[in-house]
């Protein structure tokens, strides 16, 4: 059985602290990428504007025309790999000092992929060679035969440099998978975990679990148990524990899981729902699409109110992936009126892919933030921090297969 319990932390040595200090030498370069990024834009619409001028006063031949479209694209793409270069950057030099959970770390830092972004940088390469190439033979006439020698020389070590790094990157990502699974027999054991409260009463058969189960229109059954609870690379353990006795049931608490796609949010959600089933509690399921669908469809019918107090008899609501999909204004006051009569009279748990404070960006109109007022107000808010489960899989079985 798959046990969830906090992790023993190392407490950060003065070294990594006077390490994650050094990040702001990296200041000045920083700074002089995004300056340069300001040059690259100045550089396009001056190549815009001279191309646009010459082709209306007829000074601009063919050969002239596709050099000048071969600048901007060139332009393009250089302009793409420094922010490439700036976020790839960072990645590589502060997030290995280990920012999980600090303060200064970057939001979007736990969907970044290190193999993933040198791909990423080589292809961009290959590309800017590609266009250079092909300036130096548009314009044969005008080119060195050792330049035009050096040029297919450089850009096929590019390609091949590419190719290298592109094979390499699944087997570098499943021999990490390995080491993440292995066990580490120099490792000191662990201290005692606390396991998931089990399940107690009697079988789900003789307490009509099963119907409640179906009822719930879950779209798959899971357990907490079967949480892979190593795949995240950060989340409160003890707080998932504690859900799982379900007081916050009793006590019409809300549960909030806050995370990137593939971190386990609908597992957790799916597998509270089943428990509380299995308890003797109502539940329903459905997606954040789902509910507004649902809840339009009893407005218009005239009977939004009957459909609010009809939920009533559910003690759980789930609502699932939040943030995928936008709301307009109407729709936001929908779910402002769900949250508020769900408020101190019944649970919701809720999915999204960020947090409360950015639901603004979800939910049009003013409805968002007495929405989540009313929804924090009584929760538990876990946040799940790693990359997608699903993705992982899927790198893991291209490796294996030697793609």
């Amino acid at each position: 059985m798959q046990l969830l319990t906090r992790d023993p932390s190392t407490p950060p040595t003065t070294l990594g602290y006077a390490l994650f200090a050094t990040r702001w030498l990296q200041a000045p370069l920083y700074f002089g990428l995004v300056a340069a990024q300001g040059v690259y834009v100045y550089k396009f619409f001056n190549e815009l504007w001279t191309l646009i001028l010459r082709c209306v006063t007829g000074q601009a031949n063919e050969t002239y025309v596709m050099l000048a479209v071969l600048k901007l694209v060139d332009v393009v793409m250089i302009a793409n790999l420094l922010i490439m270069v700036i976020v790839g950057g960072y990645e590589t030099f502060v997030s290995r000092i280990g920012l999980q959970g600090h303060r200064d770390q970057p939001e979007w830092l736990s969907h970044v992929n290190s193999n993933v972004l040198k791909v990423k940088l080589a292809t961009a390469i290959v590309g800017i060679s590609s266009v250079h190439l092909l300036q130096m033979f548009v314009d044969v006439h005008h080119t060195a035969r050792h330049s035009l020698l050096w040029g297919t020389t450089i850009h096929m070590a590019f390609i091949a440099s590419a190719a290298i790094l592109a094979y390499m990157s699944g087997p570098m990502a499943a021999h990490a998978e390995r080491d993440r699974h292995r066990p580490h027999e120099h490792k000191a054991a662990p201290p005692p975990i606390a396991p998931i409260p089990a399940q107690a009463g009697p079988p789900a058969e003789e307490t009509g679990a099963e119907e409640r189960i179906r009822a719930a229109r879950f779209p798959a059954r899971k357990l907490l148990e079967e949480f892979d609870a190593e795949h995240p690379r950060s989340f409160d353990r003890e707080a998932v524990a504690r859900l799982g006795k379900l007081d916050f049931v009793g006590d019409r608490g809300n549960v909030v899981f806050v995370g990137p796609p593939g971190t386990g949010k609908t597992h957790l959600a799916l597998a509270l729902g089943v428990r509380a089933c299995e308890a003797g509690h109502r539940v329903l399921f459905d997606t954040a699409a789902g509910w507004a669908a649902r809840l339009a469809g009893a407005q218009t019918a005239g009977r939004l109110t009957e459909e609010l107090a009809g939920l009533d008899a559910c003690p759980l609501l789930i609502v699932d992936e939040v943030g995928y999909v936008p709301f307009d204004a109407d729709t936001s006051r929908l779910f402002f009126q769900l949250v508020a009569h769900r408020y101190e009279r019944g649970s919701l748990i809720v999915t999204c892919d960020r947090p409360l404070e950015r639901w603004d960006e979800v939910f049009g109109g003013p409805a968002a933030p007495a929405m989540v007022d009313r929804l924090a107000h009584h929760a538990e808010i876990v946040r799940l921090e790693g990359d997608s489960y699903r993705m992982r899989r899927a790198t893991s079985d291209w490796a294996g297969r030697g793609c």
